[in-house]
């Protein structure tokens, strides 16, 4: 697919492997990682970004998938599949570990089924065996030796060996302490010498025991002597265990035989393992570098956004840089891009983003831009890059560039990308541009997408006259003579050959002598290509303010829409129990008026009985009438223009509930009643004097608040949370920070993998309450807390 074959090592794609290499836990997942090759075909491409989506979910927001032991499972099915073989105890120590660990990830996709359909892909239709591994275990224990009672023969043997040896033992410890009676040992005590324990004996009275001589210290003046009675003990022992070995290869072939039959599904689990390692390697890479997946498309386009190039983003993190994020497309109206700029200014960066990025996709890898981004299938990737001079081949540098280019416009179609940097480089620039432009222009006869370098002004003539060719810049601060390292699209850039020059203090008349010999033309173009540079940038800060602005009027209008939402919901409220006041009321008074009627008609209508009903009746009605007094009268004195300030109490007309007054505006008021919040028209209130106002419902209402002021703490742990439920539980204490003013929330996330506190810190930057992010201390937390600041 790329060519030549060391495009993918200058496109750093071979430095991806390597990293996505050392994430695998294992050698058969390390081996696919290393088999890593870019693909062709969408529904393939599709399931591998899929699975890397979805295992990148598994680790950031789900429990631990239970991985422990990924030993290779295909070796040792291998070789049980060889007749009369058997796997020793340390191979089936590691085959019962693996298929414990294949048994616990199928058991934790089967819990969460359709969850993640395109990992369980990865073991679809696979059973859990647990006859094999009942075997298994039933013959080998935690410690990965043979159970004492595998067989019943064996468990003899093992109890003879023990009682052969406590045997030895007593005889050997009668003899040491009688030579040491006798004064015949040297100093120390008992010690093995060819797997047979002895006593050191002084070499004068070595013939005084009876015994066999099995080593002399270096000096000669000990011997190591097992006494004679002890050697017979000691033989039966090694019998014993020459025994016991036989009835332990026994064991292990027969277990070896059972599990014969079960070869082909070992091998399928070996399969598992390695992609389940494979996959989890690449989300683990995904993470670090903070990528996502793009939307897939089948033509042969690119459309990347805020996209940065992988290796850059690693090398920087963890310092005070920062890899400017790249926007780019090439589609059917845009094929090739021809970027110009000055050196060091990103040109080549650029290309190899878009070139590297478009290698991971089509392998299946996540990568570092927008999820909102569109990349295609491409059948070839072709790249010029660097210096191919070879002394083997006799090729100069131009000779090489000239043998790709070849190869190139032979070969090269639609859906194919094509990478050049430099072009036309390498020989006399009155010859180089010229077939460097007669080259682009059979490239994009035939359609093809690529993305050229270049500091030709005739290809950057051509494109500006070619359709399917754009010209784009690497923008530059010719102010402070800086790179910007933002992508421009539509116009030229400049080399800044001069200026740069200038900067750097080359002589002020060798550069005059230089302008004199370029030509007039050229040095017009070039001073337009540095005016039209100026006003891009200017252009471009102006597109940043104006960026920032429209972020904060959409932020305004949805703080307004929310308070609105609030004030509706409010007045429903408030509505609503209105509502329900009059249905009690109703219902109480239909209750009053039936137990009146009842009470005449049980007094057969006396008139003293009927007096003091009726009496009642109206007694109740009255109270009644009393409460809506108040609110006349309120409606009378709301004709009344009187002053309101903030501090004041006042009373809702139509509801009579009391609030106090928080704020003014024009007409509206802000009132609280407790911790809720609404507005009203002046002409809707009713001012209350202090002296008739309510202090049961005002200490009430500041009690209310008190309570939730001292109740209240800023600072909030989502340790052991999922994002989503960190993320909620923030936004509540956010929320009542602001209302209450403190100046800052302390949030306790843990440090693990970073990952928490990352998606913490992005969502708390889209509040602009939020000033800045602080660690604690590194002897209080470090990085496991983040202070936010409140303005």
């Amino acid at each position: 697919m790329t060519y030549p074959d060391n495009a993918i090592e200058k496109l750093g794609f071979a430095d991806i492997r390597a990293l996505i290499a050392a994430k695998c836990l294992s050698d058969m997942g390390e081996s696919l990682v290393n088999r890593i090759q870019p693909q062709t075909r969408y529904e393939q491409i599709d399931r591998f970004l899929r699975q890397t989506v979805e295992f990148k979910e598994v680790l950031t927001n789900d429990t631990p998938l239970p991985i422990d032991h990924l030993y290779p499972i295909q070796p040792l099915a291998e070789k049980v599949r060889v007749a009369g073989t058997f796997l020793s105890e340390e191979e089936f120590f590691q085959l019962m570990l693996s298929l414990r660990t294949v048994f616990a990830i199928i058991r934790y996709f089967n819990e969460r089924e359709g969850q993640y359909v395109n990992l369980e892909a990865l073991f679809e239709h696979l059973p859990i065996e647990k006859d094999t591994l009942k075997s298994i275990e039933r013959v080998i224990d935690a410690k990965g030796q043979v159970r004492s009672n595998a067989s019943p023969v064996l468990a003899d043997i093992i109890t003879s060996i023990a009682k052969a040896e406590q045997e030895a033992r007593k005889r050997i410890d009668v003899v040491f302490r009688t030579a040491q009676q006798q004064g015949w040992t040297a100093d120390g005590n008992l010690t093995v010498r060819d797997g047979r324990l002895c006593i050191p004996v002084l070499a004068e009275h070595k013939r005084r025991i009876k015994g066999w001589i099995h080593d002399e210290s270096a000096t000669g003046q000990t011997a190591y002597i097992e006494p004679e009675e002890v050697f017979h003990l000691n033989n039966k022992v090694r019998d014993l265990e020459f025994d016991m070995r036989r009835e332990i290869v026994r064991i292990l072939t027969a277990l070896t035989d059972e599990i014969r039959p079960h070869v082909p599904l070992l091998i399928d689990y070996h399969r598992l393992l390695a992609k389940v390692d494979f996959v989890r390697a690449k989300a683990m890479f995904a993470i670090d570098i903070d990528a996502d997946m793009p939307e897939l498309v089948t033509d042969a386009s690119i459309s990347l956004i805020n996209a940065r190039h992988p290796l850059l983003l690693l090398n920087f993190k963890g310092t005070q840089h920062t890899v400017v994020p790249l926007n780019a497309t090439i589609d059917e109206g845009q094929r090739i891009l021809v970027v110009s700029g000055p050196n060091a200014g990103g040109k080549s960066v650029c290309m190899k983003t878009i070139g590297l990025l478009q290698l991971m996709v089509q392998a299946g890898l996540l990568i570092p831009a927008d999820p909102t981004s569109r990349v295609g299938v491409f059948r070839r990737v072709f790249a010029d890059i660097g210096d191919d001079q070879s002394i083997e081949s006799d090729l100069s540098t131009y000779s090489a560039h000239l043998t790709k280019m070849k190869y190139f416009s032979a070969h090269a179609d639609a859906k194919t990308l094509v990478l050049i940097d430099e072009f036309g480089t390498g020989t006399d620039p009155l010859f180089g541009g010229p077939i460097a432009e007669a080259v682009l222009e059979v490239l994009n006869r035939k359609q093809v997408r690529g993305v050229v370098t270049t500091h030709y002004s005739n290809l950057k003539v051509f494109a500006s006259n070619t359709e399917g060719i754009e010209n784009a810049s690497m923008l530059f601060d010719n102010v402070a003579m800086q790179p910007l390292y933002i992508l421009q699209t539509g116009k030229p850039g400049s080399s800044y050959a001069f200026e740069i020059a200038q900067k750097i203090g080359l002589d002020k008349g060798i550069l005059n002598a230089a302008k004199q010999k370029i030509g007039v033309q050229q040095k017009r173009v070039d001073t337009l290509l540095v005016d039209l540079e100026r006003d891009k940038k200017e252009v471009h800060d102006t597109k940043v303010a104006l960026s920032q602005k429209e972020r904060q009027l959409v932020r305004l209008k949805a703080e307004n829409e929310a308070l609105q939402a609030y004030l509706e919901e409010n007045k429903k409220a408030i509505l609503g129990k209105a509502r329900e006041e009059a249905r009690d009321i109703i219902r109480n008074a239909n209750k009053l008026v039936e137990n009146t009627i009842s009470g005449i008609r049980e007094s057969q209508a006396d008139k003293a009985k009927t007096k003091e009903l009726r009496k009642q009746l109206n007694k109740e009605l009255d109270k009644h009438t009393a409460k809506e007094k108040p609110v006349v009268a309120a409606k009378q004195k709301a004709a009344e223009p009187v002053t309101i300030q903030v501090g004041d109490w006042v009373k809702i007309l139509g509801t009579g509930n009391e609030a106090e007054v928080i704020s003014t505006a024009k007409n509206n008021l802000v009132l609280a009643m407790g911790e809720l919040r609404t507005v009203q028209k002046r002409s809707n209130v009713v001012l209350i004097d202090k002296k008739k106002q309510k202090g049961a419902g005002r200490r009430s209402n500041q009690t209310s608040l008190v309570e939730s002021a001292t109740s209240f703490s800023p600072e909030v742990d989502v340790r052991g949370m999922r994002t989503e439920a960190a993320l909620s539980e923030i936004e509540k204490h956010l929320d009542r920070a602001l209302m209450m003013g403190f100046p800052s929330l302390k949030i306790v996330h843990g440090k693990g993998d970073g990952i928490l506190r990352k998606f913490i810190r992005e969502y708390l930057r889209k509040y602009g309450e939020v000033t800045r992010m602080e660690d604690e201390h590194p002897d209080r937390g470090g990085e496991g807390i983040t202070y936010a600041y409140l303005d």
